[in-house]
C-alpha cells in the first residue's frame, strides 16, 4: 500500500476523533495484544508520558526540543494534526516520511489480519492503529527518548501501555470531554492522573485544587515521587513582544533564563512544566546539559498556539476550545499581544463548551464570525452565532473559514486584530488559506 492507501485504511476503523461516539472511545486492551503482537515496540527506551486538558502538546514539543538539543535521537507522538497525519509520528523533530508511514502502517495492518480487529474486550480503533504506527518508527528509528501525548483522558487511552516510565506529566485538568470523562475536575483528574504508574516521577503542572488532591493520592497509591510545579519552581515572564518572549525560571537545579516563540502567560507555565520533565529526567539517569534547556526552548515551533500568521492586520489563530483555555487566550491577546478589541472567527466541534468559550471571549470581542470547520463533528455555526449574541457580542454566520477570514482582513484595515479559535482545525484552514500549510489530500 502506499502513503494515501494506508490513512484510508486506519481510517476505515471506528474513530472517536472524527465521530465524538463513546463506543469509538479507545481502550488499551485492544492495544495491547496488537503491540505485543508486533514485538512490544513501546518498549525498551526512556519514556516521557504527558497527559491533561491544556498544554500537554505544547509541553511535550519543548520537552523533545530540549531532548534533541542535548543529543538524543527522539520521538514525538502527538494529536491532533493540522495538515498531515504524518506531523503525529517525529522523528528528531521531522515528521515521519510518506514512505516510512506506509511501510509501517502496512505492518500494523498484517498484525491486524494475522488475528482479527477484537483482540480484546473492545475492536481496535484508528488510535490504537497510530499508537502502534508510533511505537514501530521509534523502534525502527532507534529512539533514545519518547515523548508520548495521550489522546483521550489517560486511563484508557490508547498510550497508556507501560508498566513503568521514567516521568508521567500531568498538565492542567479542566472540564472536557464531560460526557466520557466525568463531569467534575475530579472524576477527569482521576482519568488523567491513571499514567502515573510505580517508579515513575510524576511532575505535576498547577492545578486546580480538587485536581492536585487526586494527582497527589495517586502518586502516592503508585509509590511514584512527585514533582509539584507550582511549589517546587518560580518563573515570571521579563520580556514579550508579537513574536516571542524571555522567561526567568528558578527550580530545584537553579535559574535560567529561556526564549520562547510561544506567546502567552500560559505558555511561560508550559515551559517551567516540559523544565520539570527534563530535571525529573536527570534524576532516572538522563544526559542532559544545561545548556540544552535553553538552546531547546528557543527552537520550539508550535503552531496553532497564539500563533502570529500576519502582523499588519494582527492575524492569530488559537486552538483555544473550551472555557479556560478561552480565558488564557484572552489574556494573552490583551497582555503579550495588547489586543482591545477583536474579531473573532470561531469554529467549534459539536462537543464543546460554547457558552463557556463565548463568555470568556467576549470581553475583547467586538463582533464574532461563525463558521463550520471542515470536520465532522463540527458545530453548526449558527449555535456558535447563538452563543455569542447571548454574551452580548454582535455575530453573523459565514460559510466557511477562508471566507470569514478574507471578510475580516477587508474589514480590519492595518490596526486590526483578528482571531481564528475554537478549534485547531479553524487554525489549520486559516494557516492554509494564508499559505503556511498545505492540507494532504487523502
Amino acid at each position: 500500500m502506499n502513503y494515501p492507501d494506508t490513512v484510508r485504511y486506519l481510517l476505515s476503523f471506528a474513530d472517536f476523533e472524527r465521530s465524538g461516539h463513546f463506543r469509538d472511545r479507545p481502550d488499551v486492551a485492544p492495544v495491547l495484544a496488537l503491540l505485543s503482537r508486533l514485538g512490544d515496540p513501546q518498549l525498551g527506551r526512556r519514556t516521557v508520558h504527558i497527559a491533561g486538558s491544556k498544554g500537554k502538546g505544547s509541553v511535550a514539543a519543548m520537552a523533545e526540543a530540549v531532548l534533541r538539543e542535548a543529543g538524543y535521537v527522539t520521538g514525538l507522538y502527538t494529536s491532533p494534526h493540522l495538515h498531515s497525519y504524518r506531523e503525529r509520528i517525529r522523528i528528531t523533530g521531522d515528521p515521519i516520511t510518506p514512505e516510512g508511514f506506509a511501510r509501517l502502517a502496512t505492518a500494523v495492518k498484517r498484525a491486524v489480519e494475522r488475528e482479527g480487529d477484537s483482540p480484546g474486550d473492545r475492536s481496535l480503533v484508528t488510535f490504537d492503529l497510530f499508537t502502534a504506527l508510533a511505537f514501530l518508527a521509534f523502534r525502527e528509528a532507534d529512539v533514545g527518548v519518547q515523548v508520548v501525548e495521550a489522546g483521550l483522558g489517560g486511563r484508557v487511552d490508547s498510550t497508556n501501555v507501560f508498566e513503568t516510565k521514567d516521568v508521567a506529566c500531568i498538565t492542567p485538568i479542566s472540564l472536557e470531554h464531560t460526557q466520557v470523562l466525568g463531569d467534575t475536575v475530579e472524576q477527569i483528574a482521576r482519568e488523567k492522573a491513571a499514567i502515573i504508574t510505580p517508579g515513575c516521577t510524576a511532575v505535576m503542572a498547577p492545578q486546580p485544587d480538587a485536581a492536585a488532591a487526586v494527582i497527589r493520592n495517586f502518586a502516592r497509591a503508585a509509590g511514584a515521587r512527585l514533582v509539584d510545579v507550582a511549589a517546587g519552581y518560580r518563573w515570571r515572564v521579563l520580556a514579550h513582544d508579537r513574536r516571542r518572549q524571555q522567561v526567568e525560571i528558578d527550580g530545584p537545579d537553579g535559574t535560567i533564563r529561556v526564549r520562547l516563540a510561544l506567546l502567552g502567560a500560559h505558555q511561560a507555565e508550559n515551559a517551567v512544566t516540559a523544565v520539570a520533565c527534563i530535571e525529573a529526567l536527570r534524576d532516572h539517569g538522563a544526559f542532559i546539559p544545561e545548556e540544552a534547556i535553553p538552546d531547546g526552548l528557543v527552537s520550539v515551533r508550535w503552531p496553532g498556539r497564539l500563533e502570529v500568521l500576519r502582523e499588519v492586520p494582527l492575524v492569530v489563530a488559537d486552538g483555544a476550545h473550551n472555557r479556560d483555555s478561552a480565558r488564557r487566550l484572552c489574556e494573552a491577546l490583551t497582555g503579550a499581544l495588547s489586543a482591545e478589541q477583536v474579531t473573532f472567527i470561531v469554529g467549534a466541534s459539536s462537543d464543546k463548551d460554547i457558552i463557556g468559550l463565548a463568555e470568556e471571549l467576549a470581553p475583547v470581542a467586538a463582533r464574532v464570525l461563525a463558521v463550520r470547520a471542515d470536520h465532522p463533528r463540527a458545530m453548526a455555526p449558527e449555535r456558535v452565532a447563538e452563543a455569542f449574541e447571548a454574551a452580548g457580542v454582535p455575530a453573523e454566520v459565514v460559510d466557511n473559514v477562508p471566507l470569514a477570514l478574507e471578510q475580516a482582513l477587508a474589514e480590519a484595515g492595518t490596526a486590526g486584530v483578528i482571531c481564528l479559535t475554537g478549534s485547531l482545525f479553524v487554525a489549520a484552514e486559516a494557516r492554509e488559506h494564508l499559505g503556511l500549510g498545505k492540507k494532504e489530500r487523502i
